[in-house]
């Protein structure tokens, strides 16, 4: 049988990633912006977005309280994890639906303007999974150049919403100029796909260590859960040396009064620990195609 799934991965021998300053382990800080990129029937859209802090549905017209949940992450939360970064000296991936930068390019800009790194999340905040494969192509094209104009930069990162399509990973070696995707959640570390005759960079990705876990019975409701779970695998991650840990985080949910301490407690704990290697996705992906032996990135 030929398995079109990996079970094995590294097995029991994982590669040293050697990363930078002899770091045992690179934690990549991933913030997702979404807000105004959120299916909304008050901008036209099929239907309305039912994940935000409430458990409620509006169907066939406006959800303003919907609408209101995902505003406030662009005009409070933005600005409040912005400062906590920059608190513990942490450039992070910002993780845009082109959509919420289109509508707010003065954020994409002051992303830029202070280090951060910007990636793809698609056109509008949504699953690609059944995507038509012409559709989807113009997704991503639609995304890469509304992202660009609006950050004057091209992201060279591109992670889906939940489940991607069985040709998303494809279609964006395709459209050219990416270093790497988000679309896995199997691994520790980085590995490298053949995809239309290149090789391709994939950063595995987490739900678990992830402020998204505060909404709807997820297991957070406390900043300090966020703080523990998630300082409980860096500890883990850290101890084994040589992995790699994301931690995902939202402008709406993490960027609220009552959880953002949890964000600066996590920071302070691992900034404690030492040898850690805080980098954008991008610079992971470069170091990891250095260290398999590929050419640099837009070579080759």
């Amino acid at each position: 049988m030929t398995d079109r799934r990996d079970f094995l991965g590294y097995g029991d021998a994982p590669p040293d990633p050697r990363w930078p300053g002899g770091a045992r382990l690179a934690v990549s800080v991933v913030v997702n912006v979404e807000e105004g990129a959120e299916l909304s029937v008050g901008d036209g859209d099929e239907r309305n977005e039912t994940v935000h802090e409430v458990v409620e549905e509006v169907v066939g017209a406006p959800d303003l309280c919907m609408e209101s949940h995902f505003e406030y992450g662009a005009r409070a939360g933005f600005r409040r994890i912005l400062r906590v970064l920059d608190a513990h000296g942490v450039k992070a991936t910002f993780s845009a639906s082109a959509r919420a930068f289109e509508r707010s390019p003065w954020m994409a800009r002051e992303i830029v303007a202070s280090g951060h790194e910007v990636s793809a999340h698609s056109w509008r905040w949504e699953r690609h999974a059944n995507m038509d494969e012409a559709a989807e192509r113009a997704v991503i094209t639609r995304a890469v150049a509304a992202i660009e104009a609006a950050a004057g930069v091209r992201p060279v990162g591109w992670h889906t919403r939940s489940s991607a399509s069985a040709a998303t990973r494809r279609l964006v070696v395709e459209e050219g100029g990416f270093l790497y995707d988000s679309d896995a959640y199997n691994d520790d570390l980085p590995w490298v796909a053949e995809v239309s005759g290149r090789s391709h960079v994939v950063l595995p990705y987490a739900f678990d260590t992830n402020d998204m876990r505060f909404t709807r019975q997820g297991g957070f409701t406390f900043g300090a859960d966020f703080a523990r779970y998630c300082g409980d695998a860096f500890d883990t991650l850290h101890g084994e040396g040589g992995r790699m840990m994301s931690v995902g985080l939202h402008l709406r949910i993490i960027g609220r009064p009552g959880r953002i301490g949890g964000l600066d407690a996590l920071l302070g704990r691992m900034r404690e620990a030492g040898d850690v290697w805080f980098a954008r996705r991008m610079d992971i992906a470069r170091h990891w195609r250095a260290r398999v032996g590929l050419p640099p990135f837009g070579e080759g």
